[in-house]
């Protein structure tokens, strides 16, 4: 959200980076050097006449705007002010305001218009106004494009020369999916241009060899780069071999990447010299920045600020590097010596140390790579960027990330689940939920674990498992499903990987584990594996060998080496017609696997892979669900409760359709009659504190006081142990106790938890949870999640809750929670679900300042 007092950084149509901020009256001086710059055809398609200058009294005006009912901002590249937006209120509390805006002529058709109009709905939306209306000449076919382009309903009429457009700003489907799709095709083309260089400069390389700057310049010259290398180095003439240059454009080669390895002290100067030669992005391997304290955080802010201005993006700072392995590339600007093979998996690593390791495994193992990014302090560029370059990129068909922290999480969880649905998304990230708002307790690790699975990410524990499964998706298809055939010449294996597919919530294909013996020779051992791979009632295959005895072994390792892939081939026969093939695993204890058979040294870890993939393509094969229409919510109505003093749990509720059955707080005997009696008989009593209203063990709940002589004793009974302050509370038809709660969780924000009241079910943690907003589908799934959830389906004879209720409700509480981000924390307890539907006792919010969604609103950085 751009205010009044803050500026944002844009990415633009070509990658590049903008500055956009509210005009203020100093800019007078620079609004008149850009009308300077205009063509004449800009000038007269904007102002409809040659306008040559801006008279004194319109310039004083156009600076000069309240931000509310008139607002305007500018767009900077550098010092200059290269555009200009603004809206003008028609009249006092006018629902309507126009709209407008210029570009200067060098920056027109590069996305500013329409950055400019997100800022300025979004803003006037905040003022009120509910309608824009805005005058352009027909010949002005780029603007009229605009605003035909960005998904609101239009109106047009012709009248005068002119087209007269009216339409309403509020937020719709239709315009936030062309908002993302524009967010999505800048954040890609901006990773683009840093992965696919023309030219690369390095600076901080020193004559000698010596440092990490001489480093990662050995490594992209030895690599093969495609393009340029330029080194820049102020007094040598050559480093490394190569022709060095003072400056970047001095080479007069084109450079589109700089890897910066110099101090941070010196760092000004780089940016400035790599904004002259013309460089899309820089990539920092220095350290000393935000990670060293104040000091660095403050030389990175002051990096980021002029790199964005000079039009550039950020890798880094404290990073690996990057590299591309497309052979008409073959880029290495990093700090790994060697790469991986080329191939079809993308790597994200967060840190730059654990990165060199991670490239050094996935050679080991064989991983081909395509393009690998280290982000460091991820000052700029982070994963969601990634994201959005990989879905898109013909090259890479599996993508693996380490992530530490999570810079936007519902941006990454929106990512994920859209870009899952085309290619596997697999996250080393911890379960463990770090400390989030306040002191609510929010998911545990299994919970957190599902909320990755919500998003289609598949997350492992360890380096090890990252690439377990990498392997196996890059050179195994997905499974149809989730039974395994297990095939070995081992009883002891074939039964580990029984016990193991058991505990990964795998079934053994009927038929199976399949123990071939010891003395199998390889045609037989070859000859079950092609049954299984043809087996219709297998999904997935195990393949386990073990060294037979001395004495045993019926043929040689090459044997088995030859007669194996044979059996695995991308088709095999079943009863005459071709089959697709399976996923394969295997345990080779003695000589190696098939050539792209993944292969893993224990029986659970290949079983374990195989079941991360299979969940994966189960989630692939659900629907992903849609966003319910609610028609009965009022977004103002909530606002109004909000404004109140300490809100109105009942009235914000009741704005999204949840209604809270009504209690009175009573501190007498005489006011708990009289309440009874407004209420109708019979009543619940029950003690005010909120950790008791729901305790009937403790006797702190007294239900179907029939009358006033029952509450007046129930009552005095109530006060002797918990206190004066009772609730009076109408009795409701009973049902299965459920609570369900809103917390915002630091990985993923706002997130909906539902789980059976009780104490049991408290102390065992027995909550699920899921990301806002809520699909139909997750709700449906979030209702069926817990472990007690059984008792809503009837138990012992019970009749089945209204589930479809359970889940309505929890639509509503992910609404709004997405739509209102000053709900730290909400708490309903007990819900009581029955077969007509439900009732909701109790509701408790904790109101605070908005938290921060950077994933709402118009698009910056």
């Amino acid at each position: 959200m751009t205010t009044a007092e803050q500026a944002v950084d844009v990415l633009l149509s070509d990658g590049s980076t903008v500055q956009l901020r509210p005009i203020r009256p100093s800019d007078g001086p620079s609004i008149v050097a850009m009308h300077s710059r205009f063509s004449e055809r800009t000038r007269y398609l904007r102002y409809f006449s040659p306008y040559p200058r801006i008279p004194e009294r319109d310039l004083h005006r156009f600076v000069n705007v309240d931000h509310r009912d008139r607002e305007a901002f500018v767009v900077l590249a550098g010092d200059h002010i290269v555009a200009v937006g603004r809206y003008e209120r028609l009249g006092p509390a006018s629902p309507d305001a126009e709209v407008a805006f210029v570009v200067e002529d060098a920056y027109q058709g590069r996305g500013i218009g329409s950055v400019l109009m997100e800022h300025l709905a979004d803003a006037a939306r905040r003022a009120g106004i509910v309608n824009f209306v805005a005058e352009v000449l027909p010949a002005n076919g780029q603007m009229l494009r605009v605003f035909a382009d960005f998904g609101y309903q239009i109106q047009r009429q012709f009248a005068d020369g002119v087209v007269h457009l009216s339409f309403p700003i509020a937020t719709t489907e239709t315009t936030l999916e062309v908002q993302r799709g524009r967010e999505h095709r800048t954040e890609a083309r901006s990773i683009a241009r840093l992965l696919a260089p023309r030219g690369v400069a390095v600076y901080g390389a020193s004559a000698t060899g010596q440092g990490v700057g001489a480093a990662v310049l050995g490594h992209l010259r030895d690599g093969g780069f495609t393009g340029a290398v330029v080194p820049v180095h102020p007094t040598a003439v050559r480093v490394a071999g190569l022709p060095a240059y003072p400056s970047a454009a001095d080479a007069g080669l084109p450079v589109d990447l700089a890897v910066v390895a110099v101090p941070p002290a010196s760092a000004p100067e780089v940016v400035a010299d790599a904004a002259a030669a013309g460089v899309h992005g820089l990539v920092v391997i220095s350290a000393g920045f935000a990670e060293a304290g104040v000091a660095g955080a403050a030389a990175q802010r002051a990096l980021i600020r002029a790199a964005h201005a000079a039009g550039m993006r950020v890798i880094g700072p404290n990073c690996l590097g990057v590299a591309n392995t497309d052979p008409t590339v073959r880029l290495n600007a990093t700090l790994a010596p060697r790469l991986p093979v080329p191939g079809r998996v993308g790597i994200f690593s967060q840190s730059g140390a654990f990165g060199v390791a991670l490239l050094a495994e996935a050679d080991r193992r064989g991983l081909g790579l395509s393009s690998f990014v280290s982000a460091g302090n991820r000052a700029d560029v982070s994963g969601n960027d990634l994201l959005q370059y990989w879905q898109d990129d013909p090259a890479t068909d599996v993508i693996m990330l380490y992530l530490e922290t999570f810079g936007n999480p519902r941006k990454f969880a929106r990512l994920a689940r859209r870009i899952g649905r085309d290619k596997p998304v697999v996250a080393l990230a911890s379960p463990a939920r770090p400390p989030g708002v306040g002191d609510t307790v929010g998911p545990d690790e299994t919970a957190v674990s599902a909320l990755f699975t919500q998003s289609g990410v598949i997350r492992v524990d360890t380096v090890a498992e990252l690439l377990d499964v990498g392997v196996l998706l890059a050179n195994q298809p997905l499974p149809a499903g989730n039974r395994v055939g297990i095939v070995g010449n081992s009883s002891a294996l074939t039964g580990l990987a029984a016990t193991a597919c058991a505990a990964q919530e795998l079934t053994v294909a009927a038929g199976y584990p399949r123990d071939v013996g010891p003395r199998a020779s390889a045609a037989e051992f070859a000859e079950a594996l092609a049954e299984a791979a043809a087996d219709e009632s297998v999904d997935g295959l195990v393949a386990l060998f073990a060294p037979p005895l001395p004495g045993q072994f019926t043929g040689t390792e090459s044997d088995f080496a030859a007669a194996l892939p044979a059996a695995l081939t991308a088709e095999t026969l079943s009863r005459g017609r071709p089959t697709a093939s399976k996923p394969t695993v295997a345990t080779f204890l003695v000589g190696r696997a098939p050539a792209g058979v993944p292969s893993y040294p224990s029986v659970e870890e290949a079983v374990r892979a195989l079941a991360r993939v299979t969940a994966y393509a189960d989630w692939l094969r659900r629907p992903p669900g849609v966003l319910p229409e609610l028609p009965d919510v009022d977004p103002v109505a909530a606002q109004a409760a909000l404004r109140m003093d300490g809100a109105d749990p009942g009235a914000l509720l009741a704005a999204y359709g949840i209604d809270v059955v009504e209690s009175v707080r009573v501190a007498s005997a005489e006011q708990a009659v009289e309440a009874a009696a407004r209420l109708g008989f019979p009543v619940a009593l029950k003690a005010a504190a909120g950790g008791l209203r729901h305790r009937l063990d403790l006797g702190a709940v007294r239900l179907d006081l029939p009358d006033a002589g029952t509450v007046r004793r129930t009552y005095a009974e109530m006060t002797a142990a918990f206190g004066a302050d009772v609730l009076v509370q109408p009795m409701v038809p009973p049902g299965v106790a459920c609570v369900v709660e809103l917390v915002e969780d630091p990985a993923f924000g706002p997130v909906v938890g539902f789980g059976l009241g009780g104490v049991a079910t408290e102390l065992l943690g027995d909550r699920a949870w899921r990301a806002v907003p809520l699909t139909d589908r997750d709700a449906a799934e979030l209702v069926d999640a817990p472990r007690a959830a059984p008792l809503l389906r009837g138990h012992r004879g019970a009749a089945p809750v209204d589930r479809a209720a359970l889940a309505d409700l929890l639509v509503r509480v992910g609404q709004l929670a997405d739509e209102q981000p000053r709900i730290r924390a909400l708490t309903l307890n007990p819900v009581l679900a029955r077969p007509d539907g439900l009732s909701v006792l109790h509701a408790s919010v904790r109101i605070g300042s908005a938290a921060p969604r950077p994933d709402t609103g118009p698009r910056r950085l």
